[in-house]
């Protein structure tokens, strides 16, 4: 089993948080540009995306050695495409092409248009299961165990699939496994609240034998904070439910933005809003 690792931020907080903001904005200019939807999915995780892939993983060194990614809530792909540019693993010119026919980056990420993608995706909850399964083959096979991180969405717990996964990597003990759960509140049809019923995710999870932390997802510091303990627990695999908003104030907590793309006059008050 993996041992403990601290986040260690190459960079320090205000300069992640300012990134952040710039990805941000980014993600608000292309989403105009495209006409392409899901904004708010991507808006929200921004600051997790950020500390990941500046902060928490390995992604250098052998192939093999190194920390797995995977976007399960593949209709968030816009923020991940950008962060990808911001970490120099893709060509920031591409960005131009989001969402359009031929693209590398299409509306959800597929691996054969962009094989730094691990798995495709459209349909939920099919995330935490392919990681449990990397980590499981490499378990079996002996192999270098590197973590494997999982951004799920609040909306695809609902899927059986999500709990069934859930159960197996705790019967393996996959400590290695780290479940993100983008706690926006939001999902296609309404309020995640009012569809699965108030129920607290983050017992849910340890009733399923994890460990779990909830945080607000949008602080940098207490999102390095929950990076620095994983595994939270020897022997099992965890899980930080990440409360977030788009941090875009007219945007935030309204199901319309699951769908809507903004105008030229609502992108300008968004990029003001940010300061940027």
């Amino acid at each position: 089993m993996s041992m403990a690792c601290t986040a260690n931020p190459s960079l320090p907080v205000g300069k992640l948080e300012e990134l952040a903001r710039e990805i941000r904005g980014e993600c608000l200019t292309l989403a105009h540009q495209s006409g392409e939807g899901h904004l708010s999915s991507s808006l929200c995780h921004i600051e997790l995306l950020t500390a990941l892939y500046f902060a928490f993983m390995n992604l250098s060194g052998p192939q093999e050695q190194r920390d797995r990614f995977i976007l399960s809530k593949g209709h968030g792909c816009l923020s991940w495409y950008v962060t990808l540019a911001k970490h120099g693993d893709i060509p920031h010119d591409w960005l131009t092409s989001y969402a359009k026919e031929g693209s590398p980056l299409p509306n959800h990420p597929c691996k054969h248009s962009l094989p730094i993608s691990i798995t495709s995706a459209g349909s939920l909850g099919q995330g935490l299961g392919i990681a449990t399964g990397i980590l499981y083959g490499l378990q079996l096979k002996k192999q270098p165990e590197p973590r494997c991180v999982v951004l799920m969405g609040d909306g695809e717990c609902n899927e059986g699939s999500v709990w069934e996964s859930a159960m197996f990597a705790a019967a393996q003990q996959l400590d290695n496994l780290l479940a993100i759960v983008d706690y926006n509140g939001i999902q296609a049809v309404g309020k995640s609240d009012e569809i699965s019923g108030h129920t607290d995710l983050a017992e849910k999870f340890r009733a399923f034998g994890w460990d779990a932390v909830t945080i607000d997802g949008n602080s940098m510091p207490q999102i390095l904070a929950a990076l620095s303990h994983v595994p939270f627990t020897k022997g099992k695999p965890s899980v930080i439910v990440a409360k977030t908003r788009t941090m875009v104030p007219f945007m935030d907590g309204k199901v319309l933005w699951h769908y809507r793309v903004p105008s030229a006059e609502e992108l300008e008050i968004a990029l003001k809003e940010l300061q940027l």
